[in-house]
């Protein structure tokens, strides 16, 4: 199978299984992952992330196929984003009650 086949049979579910996967070792029925399949599943992930998906979360392969790494500054102004976000509904305090 060719990678853009590969890519455009993946539906955004069986990427999400594949990663859970690649994740805990195991499928979703509590099947054990062998070696190969392990590999195999990691590396249609990295793919996945890297021509779909797009992602710019931490740890995950960008378009240019190299490691996103954030900065502790990153994290944060990310999250000050998501506190200025319109669809928040609530937002509390750890120590509230």
């Amino acid at each position: 199978m060719n990678v853009d086949a590969l890519l455009q049979a993946m539906t955004p579910d069986v990427f999400e299984r594949l990663r859970q996967a690649v994740e805990t070792g195991k499928w979703p029925d509590g099947t054990a992952l062998d070696a190969a399949q392990r590999e195999s599943c990691m590396q249609a992930v990295m793919l996945y992330q890297a021509k779909v998906a797009r992602s710019t979360d931490h740890m995950t392969v960008n378009a240019n196929g190299e490691i996103v790494h954030k900065t502790k500054r990153d994290f944060l102004r990310d999250l000050k984003q998501d506190v200025e976000d319109d669809n928040t509904i609530a937002r509390f305090n750890q120590d509230d009650i």
